[in-house]
């Protein structure tokens, strides 16, 4: 088991991160992750589907864990490492991860699954427990929401640089 650990820690804190926005909780969440898959490892079924089941494992608690603190992190109190690997500039990168954490967990969910650790629909819908179908509609309605608000940023700024 600490093999398959060590092989999913990456993605494991990555994933925390996302959901958690700061490094100091990212690192709590992925610490309970593991003591909570230590704890019911029994209840895997097949073996084939740990990484799915550790993922949604640390689903679970990053929310739970954001339900209990129901915290708002300023700004300036943490910064964007390289979780988001993604082309463009810093300020891009910001606007589309600062756009990620308003958008609602369902959204934002099968988002990240899907273009962050390119999991497929199949996949994303085990790991939430939830049809391919309301996978596919969250992956259409969370790509829109996040052109339109990302779009209203951009063009305001170049309205500003016309005048």
């Amino acid at each position: 088991m600490q093999l398959l650990l060590k092989e999913e820690k990456e993605k494991l804190y990555k994933m925390a991160f996302i959901y958690m926005k700061n490094e100091h909780d990212a690192l709590e969440v992925f610490q309970q992750t593991v003591l909570e898959v230590i704890e019911s490892i029994h209840q895997l079924r097949n073996p084939a589907y740990f990484s799915t089941w550790l993922t949604r494992i640390c689903i679970n608690v990053s929310l739970k864990e954001i339900r209990k603190n129901k915290k708002i992190v300023p700004m300036e109190s943490y910064s964007i490492p390289d979780v988001v690997e993604i082309s463009g500039t810093i300020e891009e990168r910001m606007d589309l991860t600062n756009v990620l954490y308003e958008l609602d967990e369902k959204y934002s969910s099968v988002l990240v699954l899907r273009f962050y650790h390119d999991l497929t629909v199949i996949q994303i819908a085990d790991i939430l427990g939830c049809p391919e179908g309301t996978v596919k509609t969250n992956l259409h309605r969370g790509l829109a929401l996040l052109k339109t608000k990302l779009k209203g940023v951009y063009m305001d700024e170049r309205r500003n640089e016309n005048y």
